[in-house]
């Protein structure tokens, strides 16, 4: 069976699976933190934990069409990269909010990056084959 989009469609799942990992983080970080459900903010360690999470969340419906609209008209490999890229973004993201504020600027730098990329990649291929 031939698959139009692998790279793109491997990545899909790559972006579910960080975002099923920070989902677990801050299940850990709940019971780490005695922070019982339904409650959303507990100490400082479990907010920044939770604010990763919910980051990545809002990330979610910007990455994905970017990356789907990358995949389809730029390159579908290069898409897979960039999704590459961007889950490295997002883990590092967490893993140095966790310690910090100040320490989540390179992985949310990295993932934006990734994101603007793939978005400004296709709009720009998209905008240049209307005016040639």
């Amino acid at each position: 069976m031939d698959f139009p989009y692998p790279f793109a469609t491997l990545a899909t799942g790559l972006v579910i699976l960080i975002y099923n990992w920070t989902s677990m983080e801050v299940g850990k970080a709940r019971k780490l933190h005695g922070v019982d459900y339904p409650n959303t903010h507990g100490p400082d360690a479990f907010n920044r934990i939770w604010r990763a999470h919910q980051n990545t969340l809002e990330a979610l419906p910007q990455f994905l069409p970017a990356l789907w609209m990358f995949a389809v008209i730029v390159s579908d490999i290069w898409a897979g990269v960039l999704a590459l890229v961007w889950a490295i973004g997002r883990v590092l993201y967490l893993k140095g909010y966790a310690v910090a504020p100040a320490k989540r600027s390179t992985g949310f730098s990295i993932a934006m990056l990734a994101n603007a990329i793939a978005l400004f990649g296709a709009m720009g291929v998209v905008i240049w084959q209307l005016i040639a």
